[in-house]
């Protein structure tokens, strides 16, 4: 059965032509087709030219965002000894131990990234069922397995996000809000490109990028002209 269409989205589409804008333009188009009732983010939605269920073609990353992700972050620090106490002076909302692994058994999922340092990943490792689903589950490659505990937790809070591409290829992240000024979503847009362009995987053959489409929460789809952003140099640094 064909999903209807409600009216609001039906005048946005309206808006959308058919064709790869400028990022500036595109950007400038997200927000005027933000309309819903609640603080949309902003999305990307990437279709790369890889295959991830080979090794050597996935993607799994960081990217800081310049200008952050206009979210409140609460992270959670699964950690032993000094590092639990450094964890709770370093900004972290929950930081524990052996308790914090049986809280998360029980069903406790009150953060939005979860921290553990090497030593406890053995342990925390009884939790992928539970957090893997989530998107939750720490990694190196996303760099949620650390002692550097600190660093994580400031750069988390900050504006850093995890991203990977799906097993078709496609990586959706959010890069901002829609109500962030057309300038700033630039300044993160352009970081995520770069990001996945150093990241590109090593089997990764022939053309890299396929398409990239940004949209607000429930807005249109809007596509963007890669070429374009890649090639744009932004004079305004973080």
């Amino acid at each position: 059965m064909a999903k209807k269409v409600s009216r609001r989205l039906q005048a946005l589409l309206e808006k959308v032509e058919d064709r790869d804008y400028i990022p500036s333009e595109a950007l400038a188009l997200l927000k005027e087709t933000a309309t819903a009732k609640f603080a949309e983010a902003a999305e990307a939605h990437i279709r790369l030219g890889i295959d991830p269920k080979y090794t050597d073609q996935q993607l799994r990353t960081t990217v800081a965002l310049p200008k952050g992700t206009g979210q409140i972050v609460r992270v959670a620090v699964i950690a032993r000894g000094e590092k639990v106490t450094e964890a709770s002076n370093s900004g972290a909302d929950i930081a524990g131990s052996e308790e914090l692994i049986e809280q998360i058994q029980k069903g406790f999922m009150d953060f939005d990234k979860l921290i553990a340092t090497p030593d406890v990943m053995p342990q925390v490792a009884k939790l992928g069922k539970l957090l893997g689903p989530r998107g939750l589950m720490p990694s190196p490659k996303g760099g949620t397995v650390t002692f550097d505990v600190a660093s994580a937790i400031a750069e988390f809070k900050a504006g850093k996000l995890e991203y990977r591409a799906d097993r078709t290829g496609i990586v959706h992240v959010m890069f901002g809000k829609a109500s962030f000024s057309p300038e700033d979503l630039l300044i993160n847009l352009k970081a995520l490109q770069e990001s996945i362009d150093r990241n590109r995987p090593s089997g990764a053959k022939g053309r890299y990028w396929r398409s990239l489409y940004i949209s607000s929460t429930m807005g249109p789809s809007i596509a963007i002209d890669v070429s374009a952003l890649r090639e744009l140099k932004l004079t305004e640094v973080a």
